[in-house]
């Protein structure tokens, strides 16, 4: 008779492909795991993972009760975990201010937590408890709709290299101070903060978002930098700042990045440039800037022009330019400052590595037809230039096409592709 016991071979495997496989579960799954067998009941509680979110509890249409429940979930599987947790994720719209946070991260700040992520529910925004500020192997920190003011006996978080702060109210002196007391930190975003003058000190930052109401920005220390995005937004207040401001924000802002590769610039950033902007020879080179993306820039404004030229023209590696306007008018008839193209665009300039060129939301203004021939002349290599006439410009459209089939070509295998939607 053959033996009929069935061997439990799932159990038998070596205890590291056990945790692989229970980290590969939502938290809820590997939690019940514990009832399969006696094997594993306690198989779970070693994860040094642990993912929270509202699909850890059943839903319903009691919002305290759901409340409740999650709560209860997270303290038991914290209360019940035995050794390090090297990551602690919480993301969830069912928590605002709750103190039981305040006691799994005081619980999370004694069991040297590398990665900790809060992302809160709207509402009442969650004050981060000083306990937070005594993690001090921290190596990422992602906070959301948090405010927070570190401890003045806070001497900064020595392993940290990725910090990522949304919606979080804080002042400016404490995030500046913060920011340079991570010696190791590599990659920086803030997103939505208000009326913001910022100084960046990090000088082994690789990587820099920034999205918001900045009426100052500095880059004083970031030899380092490889990549950034910023997205300014801009108000009464922060307009008037800018108009008032005597200093030059393009070389506060990309007078110390020589390592540049990928620079994306959105909504008001060539204008925030322009301010102060002087002409004449830039005194640094991005010899590795290879992408650029500038969005809403205005070819009716001869100083953001100028920006996107001076850098342009310093990049020698350029491969791909990517632009969007904002002149979103007719195409003028005449244009009386032609002659700014021949005075301020470099005689021997020629870039020797562009391929491709997308323009989006063009209006058919004279700048802007001045600087697709300008690139078409100069881009011996270039591959491919899409042009994306602007959804409201209709009339121009044949007058835009035909003035673009004009224009001298470089490369002699550059394909224009008009685009209309």
């Amino acid at each position: 008779m053959e033996d009929t016991e069935v061997r439990d071979l799932l159990s038998d495997l070596p205890h590291s492909i056990l945790e692989s496989i229970l980290s590969r579960l939502p938290i809820r799954d590997a939690v019940s795991s514990s009832i399969l067998s006696t094997k594993w009941r306690y198989r779970w509680t070693t994860l040094t993972h642990l993912v929270f979110d509202d699909n850890c509890v059943q839903t319903c249409n009691d919002r305290s009760l759901l409340e409740g429940n999650l709560i209860s979930f997270i303290t038991r599987t914290l209360f019940l975990h035995q050794g390090p947790i090297h990551k602690f994720q919480l993301s969830t719209s069912y928590l605002q201010c709750c103190p039981d946070i305040d006691q799994w991260l005081l619980f999370l700040s004694r069991s040297d937590v590398k990665e900790l992520v809060l992302e809160l529910g709207e509402g009442e925004w969650f004050r981060i408890p000083s306990c937070l500020f005594n993690c001090k192997k921290l190596t990422r920190l992602e906070l959301c709709r948090c405010e927070f003011d570190p401890p003045p006996s806070f001497k900064g978080f020595l392993y940290l290299k990725s910090l990522n702060l949304y919606q979080v109210l804080v002042g400016p002196e404490a995030i500046e101070s913060l920011i340079s007391s991570c010696p190791v930190l590599e990659s920086l975003s803030l997103s939505y903060f208000d009326s913001l003058a910022l100084t960046v000190r990090a000088p082994n930052l690789k990587y820099l978002c920034l999205e918001g109401e900045f009426t100052d920005i500095c880059l004083e220390n970031t030899p380092q930098l490889l990549a950034m995005s910023v997205a300014m937004y801009m108000t009464e207040d922060t307009a008037e700042h800018f108009e008032q401001s005597s200093s030059c924000n393009f070389m506060k802002f990309l007078g110390g990045v020589p390592l540049l590769e990928r620079l994306i610039g959105h909504i008001y950033f060539t204008k925030y440039l322009s301010v102060g902007n002087r002409p004449g020879k830039l005194q640094i080179t991005y010899s590795h800037l290879r992408v650029i993306e500038l969005y809403q820039v205005s070819f009716e404004d001869m100083k953001e022009i100028l920006v996107v030229l001076r850098l342009i023209t310093n990049a020698p590696s350029l491969t791909e330019l990517k632009i969007s306007g904002s002149s979103h008018t007719s195409a003028a008839t005449e244009a009386t400052d032609l002659a700014f193209w021949a005075k301020e665009c470099p005689k021997d300039c020629t870039f020797k590595q562009l391929k491709c060129v997308t323009m989006t939301e063009m209006s058919g203004v004279p700048h802007e037809m001045e600087f697709i021939k300008f690139l078409l002349a100069t881009s011996p290599v270039l591959e491919e230039m899409s042009i994306s006439p602007y959804v409201y410009v209709v009339d121009c459209r044949l007058n835009m096409l035909i003035e673009l089939l004009k224009f001298r070509r470089a490369s002699g295998q550059a394909k224009i592709l008009f685009v209309q939607d």
